[in-house]
């Protein structure tokens, strides 16, 4: 009987298995592994490498060798690691194996007998269907194409008794459903404690991000000028137990940053992640004792709220209902996710593709002091007339107004004018265009410089997904002894079918007195890309603050807010349960990270400007 039968039927549940991350994407704290194997203790260690920009940049690398379609990094830090993991009984689970998890599997056997550390390695495979999609004609010109396969191809290499396991593309979530459903046994259809695993791996996936990394009240969880000089930053939450998400003023209280004075700050360090997982799905989210940063229920509920669509994060094992959560704090550090709620997956799994989209290349032009907008137009018309004869097929202008008037230093006093220029053929963006650039040195504006010299363009990628029936995709777990297994697919679908609007709670009475101050004072955010479109999560930080935020941050308000997203299609998701909503803005970042289509092509900041975006608030909230 499973771990989820178990509790069921009133036996005894099997003891909560600890999951860590070290790793949120190809290029984090290298040190991260080594911090978590040491810092506590832990059942298995995960590391994520994996991300659509990734994917783009490990396929230019199988180009050059079928062999080195893998995360590099992840070889060097298991040279410290391996020992340390044996040692302590950890298992390993990554998907560094990128698009070539069989070389990487090989290659940590390889690293094994030369630091004399016995393992045995298992991988997963059958995400890689570019063959296929190029044979069919839906993936026409693909450089790479991945399904997101689920965790149970992981769970059958643990199961045989693998200490290390490979993937290539699975979800995020997976790295810790897979442990989580071999450690209790879980069955395909134990929907809710899967659904809780997933919630778990979601929230660890992107490392420190769960832990104060990136976070909006950063300056709540800083070491205070007055702190011993190498002390850790606070990271105890003040207050007594509480059941939702933050609380605003009391909430961290304590560990408000000081005003500056001349003593010296400790550095801020986030520790990494870890979940400790019950039978029933449910789990604790912590970090090691000692390691800087802070979990919070609002360090959890921005990750939750990081990249998802809506209450119902569907994927490949299961979908997973975010309006039914509940975050308790239990402790410094420690907060507790239940109530989690899954259904049977949809038919359908997710392909990410990625393709070489043509050739950019970007100027940036400064311009200082006065008549910025007659000198921006200035610099447009000229580099536009010396590009007529072999005009890019896109040209894009911005001019950020970074500069303010009578600034004591220059820098302050400066426009920025950015061209990017994009076009199937690499004539058209490299010496046309960085000579139509270079040779206004001395024709143009006063004061005319760019920010660094023009290059001779690059390639740049482009992201998009596709789908195809979960059947299609031969999942297959090859076991420590090299055994093939194929992994079947979910007996049981279920499609996405919309949810009905949640109710809304009572908005604040009218007439209370307001202060015109940025939206930030009173709410939290945090943003990031779907492809090509925008995920933006704003929460409250208080049950007053929610009546408010839930009838005042609308669909419309967010585009008078915003008005670079005033023409798109925008869909907003009440989360209830989180005090909290999520946007989701298609398009906006074009054709996807690797496309760089404007400033913030990842759309990272895009929750920090709205939260600077200055409106009425009632004073009852600040």
């Amino acid at each position: 009987m499973g771990g989820a039968g178990a509790v069921r039927a009133g036996l005894p549940a099997p003891a909560p298995l600890r999951i860590g991350n070290a790793s949120g994407f190809y290029g984090d704290r290298f040190d991260a592994v080594r911090e978590m194997l040491t810092g506590g203790p832990l059942d298995v260690l995960t590391g994520d490498y994996l991300a659509e920009l990734t994917m783009l940049i490990l396929g230019r690398d199988r180009l050059k060798d079928p062999n080195r379609g893998y995360a590099r990094t992840f070889l060097r830090q298991l040279e410290e690691g391996l020992g340390l993991a044996v040692e302590r009984g950890v298992r390993i689970v990554t998907n560094a194996g990128g698009l070539a998890p069989a070389a990487l599997a090989d290659a940590v056997r390889e690293l094994a007998d030369r630091v004399g550390v016995p393992v045995r390695v298992a991988h997963v495979e059958g995400d890689d269907v570019v063959e296929r999609a190029q044979r069919e004609g839906w993936g026409q010109g693909a450089l790479t194409a991945n399904a997101y396969l689920g965790g149970a191809g992981i769970a059958a290499c643990l199961r045989a008794g693998a200490d290390v396991v490979v993937t290539g593309r699975v979800t995020d979530a997976a790295l810790v459903s897979g442990p989580a459903a071999a450690h209790f046994g879980w069955a395909p259809d134990d929907w809710d404690a899967l659904a809780g695993a997933v919630v778990a791996g979601h929230v660890l996936e992107c490392g420190a991000q769960a832990t104060g990394g990136n976070y909006a009240f950063f300056t709540e969880h800083l070491a205070r000028p007055q702190d011993p000089p190498g002390s850790l930053q606070p990271s105890v939450e003040p207050f007594a137990h509480q059941t939702a998400p933050g609380s605003g003023s009391a909430e961290l209280l304590a560990g408000r940053a000081a005003p500056a004075g001349p003593a010296r700050r400790a550095p801020y360090r986030p520790g990494f992640p870890l979940a400790e997982i019950h039978a029933d799905g449910s789990c604790v989210i912590t970090k090691h004792p000692g390691t800087g940063g802070a979990v919070t229920t609002e360090t959890v509920t921005a990750q939750l709220l990081y990249e998802t669509q809506g209450a119902r994060y569907a994927g490949p094992d299961v979908t997973a209902r975010l309006d039914a959560l509940r975050l308790t704090r239990e402790g410094p550090d420690r907060v507790r996710i239940s109530g989690a709620r899954g259904e049977a997956p949809p038919p359908d799994v997710k392909v990410g593709l990625t393709r070489l989209g043509g050739w950019r290349n970007e100027v940036t032009f400064v311009l200082t002091g006065l008549d910025i907008e007659a000198k921006a137009t200035l610099v447009r018309d000229q580099v536009e007339e010396a590009l007529a004869g072999q005009r890019p097929a896109e040209v894009r202008w911005t001019l950020a107004r970074t500069d303010r008037a009578d600034a004591a230093v220059q820098e302050e006093a400066s426009a920025l004018l950015r061209l990017v220029a994009r076009d199937p053929r690499p004539e058209p963006v490299g010496r046309a265009l960085s000579g139509a650039a270079v040779e206004l040195a001395l024709a143009s504006i006063p004061g005319f410089h760019v920010t660094a010299p023009p290059g001779k363009g690059a390639p740049y990628g482009v992201f998009e997904a596709a789908f195809v029936p979960a059947a299609s995709v031969p999942h297959t777990a090859v076991l420590p002894g090299g055994e093939r297994l194929s992994v079947d697919p979910p007996a049981h679908t279920r499609g996405l079918l919309q949810l009905d609007a949640p109710p809304l709670p009572e908005p604040l009475p009218a007439g209370l007195p307001t202060v015109r101050a940025p939206l930030g004072r009173v709410v939290g955010a945090r943003s990031g890309d779907k492809g090509g479109s925008a995920n933006i999560g704003v929460w409250a930080r208080s049950d007053a603050g929610w009546r408010w935020l839930a009838h005042e941050l609308t669909v419309e308000r967010l585009r008078h807010l915003l008005p670079e997203v005033e023409e798109l299609q925008i869909t907003r998701h009440p989360l209830p349960n989180l005090r909290a909503l999520n946007f989701l803005v298609e398009g906006l970042l074009g054709e996807g990270v690797a496309a760089q289509a404007r400033f913030d092509p990842q759309a990272k900041a895009v929750g920090e400007w709205l939260r600077a975006r200055q409106l009425d608030l009632p004073e009852v909230l600040l």
